[in-house]
């Protein structure tokens, strides 16, 4: 083995471990980290015989170092040092270092949360953040401080906030190595706004490699970039002998490993590759790197729940690990489409895929591990709880959990598929029904970029058509044909996918079923994503979301769809993938989504009370009903409710209801301690204690009419001793001198008044008192014609000043009246002229 900076600190590594169950190493790009601890570590004394188990983030990482240290040790992959990924796997009896992806470690300590056969777990490239990085840790640490103490815990990073992990570790020791880095050089090339970034790439690339010697590599966002960007190099003239090589996720593992290692001609190349590239992986003669400087990252939507893919600027230390490409095994350059001023606008580090992403994998697995708060466990960054509550209501629906969020049987089974709740689910559900292979055929095409690669030609967004076309293709003995409009690579994937998910679960595939069951088996998955049209290509969502197409295509005229992938931005979400439902099948499989809900409410273009029989799923109304005989007492609250909407107006108020009301208006007022409120608000809030009693039977506003409020007012709301003193204190009329009984204007409760003739008071010295004598009336003395000539809660006053100027003024208007110079000696009159 040639020497390596990690070399360096292996002894202080072995050190630390040999004292404590739990290290945290640092060490720079190039340092040999991934490929010379797991061997050091071998025979060690406290490793008593037990494995090494690696984790890394990607698939191609984990093999690629798996061939690694076994070409060290003069192996074959399979013996002392082995693998396993998602869909392949070389371990022997002998094998004592597996290195294996994050999703593979939680399913291990799911079956045996002692890791009984382990020795140490080592987490390769944390700087990642994962979510099965972060889950897998978090159940490694409750396993280490519960039931196997020994257990050597080592977490492992080019670029990384040590000190925070070092603390979940109980305050683990740091060791830090630098890197075997050579020079490369920074070249700023901001990309102009009117043109793409993929001509800038491309343009970029050119030049980069006729200015330099060595292989390239490009970083684009995704694999739509991708394409686009190898068109505009196949179109250039490039240096002889240039072969174009794609790096991303969904290719498979011999076609990544074709684009990592040395072409066995010795031509040159370009890789171009998605975030895949960045870490973890030596790539042979690599000496330029140019980067576009963005990321594709997944996002959930906090107001839906649901998940999509979005464009981002990367961080400083995605940029940094980018650039660090170029220098592994010589000196280069790094082209960068941005400018300085850009690099220094970057955040720090790249968002945790737990404070991003959808939960609910997250979730089942905790459910699985036996508590239901993620806090019982220890986290770098704990999950927020609007996002893991999204996730555990998803998994109420799915029945994973029950109504505490404790796993269930159906849950232990879905946990057990080892994929995404909802296609673990829609799986499950299948096999019953005879349609285990078309589910799991579902749920590959699912994961997988689409089989049509966007062609015109197939432009809709029903998966029923793309399920038809992957088996008319595997009926066909898959041709592997260059066919412009299809993925055939997509497609072989999908088979493989297919199968593995059948061998996973000892599943005998059934045949194919149709692919109208495409909706039904999708809404197992997606009830959340059942959609009810609203005409023109849109639909509502039982979520409660809207989404549209985009185009006008024969599932635009469906009753209802199942939505499988959504563009959630915006106000409509796109809707990418669904399938058509039909009704019968929606209440045949869904009828235990399906509620059935009694609505007795008010209507107020009726002004009645409405009651229906309505069954809906989620927002969904999916038949409503006339309800003939709703219960008596449903419909008396009903209709309070409707008096609340429409206030007491709906109410039959005559002018002896009003001044009762205005009466106990003016009581509370003067005092409020012993009388009750009847104003707006209170009556509204009270309504239950003294009117339901009296509109049983009662349904509208027609009904209400029939109701006596002065005796329901008295009888609810006033006791026998307070009416006796109602009227006393209170009085409805006032017999003013003449004789007349005059009605008392209560309306305003700290001024109630009395419009009189001022001739009918002639001989009255004092204002008259009400409410036990405290309050004067205010007097409106009227003129002959009914008009107010004087306003005064001082009668005594009155007749001693401003009498008689009143007197002058209507004595030249009406001479015929009875106008005496000495009004407290006068006769009371309601005539012209008082009678001798």
């Amino acid at each position: 083995m040639h020497e390596l900076p990690i070399n360096d600190v292996l002894p202080q590594l072995k050190d630390n471990l040999s004292r404590n169950n739990s290290a945290v190493l640092i060490a720079e790009p190039g340092a040999g980290k991934t490929t010379r601890v797991p061997l050091a570590l071998l025979d060690e004394p406290w490793l008593e015989g037990k494995k090494i188990m690696m984790l890394e983030p990607r698939r191609l990482a984990a093999r690629s170092a798996a061939h690694f240290m076994a070409s060290q040790l003069g192996e074959r992959v399979g013996e002392t040092v082995g693998y396993r990924v998602r869909m392949d796997s070389k371990v022997g009896k002998t094998t004592r270092i597996e290195v294996v992806t994050e999703g593979i470690l939680t399913r291990m300590l799911q079956n045996d949360q002692a890791l009984s056969d382990i020795g140490i777990l080592i987490f390769d490239e944390f700087h990642e953040r994962n979510i099965h990085g972060d889950l897998g840790l978090a159940l490694a640490l409750e396993s280490q401080g519960v039931l196997r103490e020994d257990l050597r815990i080592l977490v492992m990073s080019a670029t990384m906030d040590a000190a925070s992990v070092a603390s979940l570790l109980h305050d683990a020791p740091i060791i830090h190595c630098v890197g075997r880095q050579f020079h490369v050089d920074t070249v700023y090339v901001p990309n102009p706004a009117h043109v793409s970034m993929e001509k800038a790439m491309s343009s970029v690339i050119r030049e980069a490699l006729t200015s330099h010697e060595g292989n390239l590599l490009a970083f684009l966002p995704g694999v739509a970039e991708i394409r686009k960007v190898k068109r505009e190099l196949e179109m250039m003239t490039l240096p002889d002998e240039m072969v174009i090589r794609t790096l991303y996720g969904q290719l498979t593992l011999s076609e990544q490993s074709d684009a990592i290692r040395m072409e066995a001609d010795g031509r040159r190349k370009i890789v171009l590759a998605t975030s895949i590239a960045e870490t973890s992986l030596t790539m042979e003669g690599v000496r330029i790197v140019v980067d576009s400087g963005l990321m594709r990252t997944q996002v959930v939507s906090s107001r839906s729940g649901m998940s999509h893919l979005t464009t981002v600027k990367v961080s400083k230390a995605s940029a940094d690990q980018r650039r660090g490409r170029a220098g592994r095994t010589e000196s280069g350059t790094c082209y960068r489409l941005w400018s300085p001023l850009e690099q220094d606008s970057l955040q720090i580090a790249n968002t945790p895929e737990i404070m991003s992403s959808d939960l609910s994998s997250l979730a089942l697995e905790i459910a699985v591990w036996g508590i239901q708060d993620p806090k019982e466990l220890r986290w770098i960054d704990t999950p927020s709880e609007l996002a893991f509550g999204q996730a555990v209501d998803l998994l109420k629906r799915l029945g994973a959990v029950d109504q505490r969020g404790r796993i269930t049987s159906h849950g232990r089974q879905m946990a057990h598929v080892g994929m995404h709740p909802r296609m673990a689910h829609m799986i499950l559900k299948a096999i019953p029904l005879q349609c285990g292979k078309l589910a799991c055929r579902l749920a590959a095409l699912l994961q997988e970029r689409d089989i049509f690669k966007g062609n015109r030609a197939f432009n809709n967004s029903d998966i029923s058509t793309r399920m038809e076309q992957l088996i008319l293709w595997e009926n066909q003995g898959m041709p592997n044909v260059d066919d412009p409009s299809l993925d055939v690579a997509a497609m072989h994937r999908i088979i493989q996918e297919t199968r593995q998910i059948g061998t996973n679960l000892d599943l005998k595939l059934q045949s194919s079923a149709q692919t109208d069951w495409c909706g039904i088996l999708l809404s197992f998955a997606y009830p959340d994503r059942i959609g009810q049209g609203r005409g023109d290509g849109r639909f509502l969502l039982a979520s409660g979301r809207g989404v549209e197409m985009s185009m006008v295509q024969p599932l635009s005229r469906s009753e209802y769809i199942v939505a499988a992938a959504v563009d959630d931005r915006g106000i409509e979400g796109r809707l990418l993938l669904a399938a058509s439902l039909s009704e019968s099948s929606l209440y045949r499989y869904q009828q235990e989504l399906i509620q059935e809900k009694d609505m007795i409410l008010w209507d107020h273009e009726l002004q009645g009370v409405k009651a229906r029989r309505r069954w809906s799923l989620g927002a969904l109304m999916l038949q409503e009903k006339a309800y003939p005989k709703p219960p008596e007492e449903e419909v008396a609250y009903a209709l309070l409710e409707g008096i609340r909407e429409e206030g007491l107006q709906l109410l039959p108020w005559n002018k002896v209801s009003t001044q009762l009301r205005q009466r106990l208006l003016f009581m509370h007022f003067i005092t409020p301690s012993q009388w009750p409120d009847v104003s707006d608000e209170a009556l509204l809030a009270t309504m239950q204690d003294w009117l339901l009693p009296s509109i049983y039977g009662m349904k509208n506003r027609n009904d209400l009419q029939r109701l006596q409020l002065t005796s329901i007012i008295e009888q609810y709301l006033l006791t026998w001793d307070q009416r006796r003193e109602l009227d006393t204190k209170a009085p409805t009329h006032m017999t003013v001198p003449s004789g007349s009984r005059i009605s008392i204007d209560y309306s305003d409760s700290d001024q109630p008044r009395v419009a009189v003739k001022l001739q009918e008071m002639f001989g009255l010295l004092e204002t008259p008192r009400i409410g036990g004598g405290r309050i004067p009336l205010t007097l409106h003395l009227l003129s002959p014609a009914q008009r107010p000539v004087q306003v005064t809660s001082d009668l005594a006053s009155f007749w001693q000043g401003a009498y008689f100027e009143v007197k002058k003024d209507l004595k030249g208007r009406y001479p015929k009246h009875y106008w005496p110079d000495k009004p407290l000696e006068a006769i009371p009159t309601r005539r012209t002229r008082p009678q001798q």
